[in-house]
């Protein structure tokens, strides 16, 4: 970037100042020619200058002419206006001036007209280069390596023609011939390449006209200026007025021809794509609005807004006086119309269903293709065509999500046959493409509820794990070793132990009724009354009976839970404990090398919730030994299945504790683990499953 600016400064400097110095060069000749003075400038000189400006001219507008890829083909082509005008402008006024001055001497004024003429030559100069730099932008416009070498083959040809002006016309007039016949050629081949115009709309496709019309009246105007000063009476062998005759320059006469050949193809170009151009945007708009539809999910639209594009790009594509769409989704009506009043839409509605039954002749499934979404699967038509008193066409589509037919799109004209095949199939593409946006706004929709659910049931589990104790409490007298696993992402197994005094624990195991967060919202409730009543010290039936007045207050009255609590003296080496509907206590004799259920009546919390409950506890105490083991579990075990829909039972629960009665409680809890899940063989558990294995010292 910074290298391109430092070549614009110094090419626009050493083009200004090569002018200067040509315009006094000149002037010094005349001078020197006029009073038969002998020169002290070498002729050579003003050709050296003269070079000079054209190659820094030319290297100036090469660098500071933008890429048609960043710049609006307009403006490339309003910046060769905008110079050719203000050349024309100071050309015009030099005319003008010698007008005004008539048949004065400093009309006839050599040195007056010589500087005239280099101004001339300065911006015809300026005009011409600009204008091929910006043809050069054109012609490259989705270029190819091809058209690349072409172009340098044509810019080195060019910058070579230079050159000749430094050898005599007369002798070298068949290479100068050469060199703008190889001009020509390579001109008419960068001309045909003219991607550009295809980009236009209809409106700038006219602005390119008149800009072109205008360009190619400078090209010939100052080509008949140049001409003019060529032929001057005033160029006499006695005072030479054009020491070098622009008319004589190859690269000149290069830049006119190329100037005003491309000119001329761009011209005609336009001129017959003009015709197709509306054509064209109307496809290139197309293109856009089913674009449209198609990123509708993605850019967060809504049900409605999709259907508010595609009303809007059915009329637009086929020229519609009116339309409406109307729409039942997810118990939404939904009516949007399109020049179209709303209250007219039932009246067009009865004529459309008029007309019909009388197309189908009165057969039954097709008299109400507006109201009844039924039969549009009865009719398997993607579209039909109507005629009505205010409309002579009508085409209505059915609207189909999920092979769900929830609306119709309705397009109307004033013209007979107004719909052709294309148009048709324009709107039902556009309608096809709705309807599958908003199966995919729908899908996007579950999704997002998905992983939103997915999100509250992981915060819920890891609210259900923080619940549960991180670690069972271990001493002296016994072990423990506890697991929960819930058969969805939350479960309604619960299990606590507190203690209460140095030689007294309490321990609670309990199942809530159902699945999920709302079983683990009531365990939390659960957890809430262990604490409270934990605290009070109470014996097991009355720790139930007021835990089931609690729960009562707050619990849904479906719900129930089922618990056993326990009350452990190590000092007095007893268990006592109340069940309230809970599975039975596995207690392991290790004196007698057997395991047993320990059964006591109850019922669940919240299923009497009256002080009739009272009646339904009762307690049990029984002594404990050293290697004694009891189990506390919920019937998500008992009750695991296998695929013959075989339950692992009590049985086997019994006979597994009797077999790993001799290891500690955590090698019985891995070992319980691999014998539920061997049983079940792959089957997946259908409930929550906790146990708690204590094995006394």
């Amino acid at each position: 970037m910074r290298f391109h600016k430092n070549v614009i400064r110094i090419t626009l400097f050493l083009g200004i100042i090569s002018w200067t110095l040509l315009v006094v060069t000149d002037l010094s000749l005349l001078f020197a020619d006029i009073n038969n003075m002998r020169p002290g400038i070498p002729a050579e000189t003003r050709l050296v200058l003269l070079s000079l400006f054209f190659v820094s001219l030319f290297f100036y507008y090469r660098y500071i002419t933008g890429r048609a890829e960043r710049i609006n083909f307009i403006d490339l082509l309003w910046r060769v206006f905008a110079t050719g005008l203000l050349a024309t402008i100071v050309s015009l006024t030099i005319v003008l001036f010698y007008n005004l001055l008539g048949d004065s001497r400093l009309s006839e004024n050599l040195f007056l007209k010589s500087f005239f003429y280099h101004i001339n030559i300065g911006l015809i100069t300026a005009f011409l280069t600009s204008t091929i730099m910006v043809w050069k932008e054109l012609i490259l416009y989705q270029k190819s390596k091809r058209l690349i070498r072409l172009w340098q083959m044509f810019e080195y040809v060019l910058l070579i023609s230079i050159l000749l002006s430094f050898f005599p016309a007369a002798n070298f007039q068949l290479l100068n011939n050469i060199i703008l016949a190889l001009l020509f050629i390579l001109g008419v081949i960068l001309s045909i390449n003219l991607k550009w115009v295809a980009y236009l709309d209809f409106k700038q496709k006219w602005k390119s006209i008149i800009i072109m019309l205008a360009i190619a009246f400078f090209t010939l105007f100052f080509f008949y200026t140049l001409g003019r000063y060529s032929v001057s009476d005033i160029d006499s062998e006695s005072y030479p007025l054009l020491p070098t005759d622009m008319m004589n320059v190859a690269y000149i006469l290069a830049m006119f021809g190329f100037t005003f050949v491309y000119n001329i193809f761009s011209l005609l170009v336009i001129l017959f794509n003009l015709p197709t151009s509306s054509v064209f945007e109307q496809k290139l708009e197309e293109v856009i609005n089913f674009q449209r539809l198609s990123q509708s999910t993605q850019a967060g639209y809504k049900v409605d807004q999709i259907f508010e594009i595609l009303l809007e790009s059915s009329v637009k594509a086929v020229f519609a006086d009116a339309a409406w769409i109307e729409v039942e989704h997810e118990d939404q009506q939904i009516l949007l119309t399109k020049q179209v009043s709303a209250d007219k839409v039932p009246v067009l509605k009865e004529q459309i269903r008029e007309g019909a039954l009388q197309s189908d002749g009165n057969k039954s499934g097709l008299g109400k293709p507006l109201l009844q979404r039924k039969d549009y699967r009865k009719s398997r038509k993607k579209h039909r065509l109507l005629q009505l008193p205010d409309y002579k066409s009508v085409l209505w589509i059915p609207l189909v999500v999920k092979n769900n037919n929830i609306g119709t799109l309705v397009v109307l004209k004033e013209v007979s046959d107004g719909f052709n095949k294309e148009m048709v199939s324009i709107i039902g593409t556009f309608a096809s493409q709705a309807c599958i946006s908003v199966e995919n706004f729908q899908l996007l929709s579950e999704t997002i509820e998905n992983e939103r659910y997915k999100e509250e049931l992981e915060i819920a589990n890891r609210v259900h794990q923080s619940l549960l104790p991180k670690e069972p409490v271990s001493n002296e007298v016994f072990d423990i070793a506890a697991f929960s696993e819930a058969a969805d992402q939350v479960g309604g197994d619960y299990y606590d132990i507190y203690q209460i005094s140095e030689h007294k624990f309490i321990i609670i195991i309990g199942d809530v009724s159902g699945k999920g967060t709302s079983a683990a919202f009531n365990m939390a409730q659960m957890k809430g009354v262990f604490h409270s009543l934990a605290q009070l010290n109470l014996s097991p039936d009355q720790f139930l009976i007021y835990a089931n007045s609690a729960l009562s207050r707050c619990l849904e009255k479906t719900s129930f839970i089922t618990a056993s609590f326990f009350v452990v003296d190590t000092q007095q080496s007893t268990i006592e404990f109340a069940r309230a509907g809970h599975c039975p206590t596995l207690f392991y004799d290790n004196t007698a090398n057997k395991a047993s259920f320990l059964e006591n009546q109850g019922l669940g919390l919240g299923i009497i919730r009256s002080e009739k409950f009272n009646q339904y506890i009762e307690v049990t105490k029984v002594n404990y030994s050293p290697g004694d083991i009891v189990m506390l579990y919920t019937d998500g075990i008992t009750e695991a299945a296998n695929r013959e829909h075989e339950q692992f039972g009590y049985e086997r629960l019994r006979n597994f504790v009797e077999q790993h009665a001799t290891e500690n409680p955590k090698a019985i809890q891995e070992a319980l683990l691999n014998s539920i899940f061997s049983f079940c063989n792959g089957n997946a558990l259908d409930d929550d499953y906790t146990a708690l294995i204590i094995k006394f010292k």
